[in-house]
């Protein structure tokens, strides 16, 4: 049999096959070729006499992703806020940056826009060419759209703590009433509630995996790309790559650079481009050895 991996818990893989959830733990054969299963995988599975299942073999996945530990997503709602916490745009767009390397598309979901108006970050990244909502778990506003965005896909939500998360999907799916932690106005971000990754089917069609915010969808060296590949991650960058006067610009400093012309014309945003340059300095730092020997042992 065929099914899905919605949930790993205590060494218990929990396959979907459609019409029944069965509890399944790995065959030997997985172990010993040092494979993990992860939830978001396809999988063929054995059910047993005891009602359990035993997972034979994993099918190829089109994409995973180390932190949060999933496969098999078709797109990251990223969620933001403007009002308490303010959201960094910087952590946009290093999830997206992830996202690109990984042909994964990326949602920007607003929250919380019955407090502050998200529509001069929304429009950063409509201008960058990426699907963008604003939405109020509180009132409802925007959530038939976020609906139409997410439906008959496999989507991950991830954002920096107390941006509302766990709301907008209580707010998308009532009964599926997880957890909610209060925002420390002291502090200006919220408790950590979700404590595993868990894919949840929805009655619009759509599964979605709620995930412990940014400490935990984590930017680690090892997700991160050589320097000469960041550029790629910005699909707006595209149509001016190739007017830069050398061919190896990186987009910083050159003379002669197309990309720094469209962010002093306007036609790039300023703080995607800064992201850009501190992605750059970071890629920098890891040396091509133990990117790639942390990508094997992933």
């Amino acid at each position: 049999m065929e099914g899905i991996i919605r949930k790993a818990l205590s060494g218990f893989y929990y396959v979907d096959d459609g019409t029944s959830l069965t509890a399944c733990r790995g065959r030997g054969k997985l172990r010993h070729a040092k494979v993990t299963p992860l939830v978001g995988d396809r999988v063929e599975f054995t059910p047993l006499d005891n009602g359990q299942g035993a997972i034979d073999a994993i099918l190829p996945r089109k994409n995973q992703f180390q932190r949060p530990a999933v496969a098999n997503i078709d797109q990251l709602v990223i969620v933001a806020s403007q009002a308490i916490p303010v959201t960094d745009p910087f952590l946009i767009d290093r999830v997206i940056a992830i996202a690109e390397g990984n042909h994964c598309e990326s949602i920007v979901c607003v929250n919380k826009c019955d407090l502050a108006s998200g529509g001069e970050l929304a429009a950063i990244y409509e201008r960058a060419g990426f699907q963008t909502v604003q939405v109020s778990a509180e009132t409802g506003e925007g959530l038939d759209r976020l609906r139409e965005l997410i439906s008959g896909k496999v989507s991950a939500f991830t954002g920096n703590s107390g941006v509302g998360k766990s709301s907008i999907l209580n707010a998308l799916e009532p009964g599926v009433a997880l957890e909610t932690g209060d925002v420390s106005e002291k502090l200006g971000r919220g408790r950590h509630t979700t404590r595993h990754v868990e894919l949840i089917r929805l009655s619009c069609g759509a599964m979605v995996a709620d995930t412990p915010g940014f400490s935990s969808f984590d930017t680690e060296r090892m997700e991160l790309c050589r320097k000469e590949e960041l550029a790629g991650r910005f699909r707006e960058f595209a149509p001016y790559r190739e007017r830069c006067q050398f061919q190896d610009c990186a987009h910083l400093k050159e003379k002669g650079c197309a990309v720094l012309a469209a962010v002093k014309a306007g036609e790039i945003s300023k703080s995607r481009h800064a992201s850009y340059a501190r992605l750059y300095e970071q890629a920098k730092q890891i040396p091509d050895w133990e990117r790639d020997q942390q990508r094997r042992q992933s």
